[in-house]
């Protein structure tokens, strides 16, 4: 194992090393500026008006119980899992993501060390040579 060579070509360690802790900070920082919230769940023609999340339930109530009846059961599976699915989907889709208010500077920060650490990333797999090992190009005649 060649520490010095990224991703199987040569050199760029440091720029990997520099593009993955500006990655890292900057997308620290953009995360840190967003707040979540969770609200009501409301699809409509599954439970009508409101609150439907407890509509949501019944297939993966009814699979588990098909499941604990016999365990190998297609149907019983295919409850389950469509249910959690169902679950999972609403949680996401029900989700408020606000970003909290902050300067322009402070965001052009943010997202420059994010997007510049990840084109250094990029950039440190790609083969880099030395300016003395660099041949210019042979003149076509």
């Amino acid at each position: 194992m060649d520490i010095h060579n990224v991703g199987g070509t040569p050199g760029g360690t440091r720029t990997f090393l520099l593009g993955l802790v500006m990655s890292v900070v900057g997308g620290y920082l953009l995360f840190n500026q967003v707040q979540v919230h969770g609200g009501y769940w409301y699809w409509p023609g599954l439970g009508g008006t409101g609150r439907s999340f407890g509509i949501t339930l019944l297939p993966l109530l009814f699979g588990i119980a098909i499941l604990f009846v016999n365990g190998r059961s297609f149907a019983g599976r295919f409850l389950t899992f469509g249910g959690a699915l169902v679950i999972l989907a609403g949680v996401i889709a029900n989700l408020d993501i606000h970003f909290q208010q902050t300067s322009l500077w402070n965001t052009m920060i943010m997202l420059i060390l994010l997007v510049g650490g990840i084109g250094l990333i990029v950039r440190s797999v790609l083969p880099m040579m030395k300016q003395a090992d660099a041949q210019p190009p042979a003149e076509r005649g």
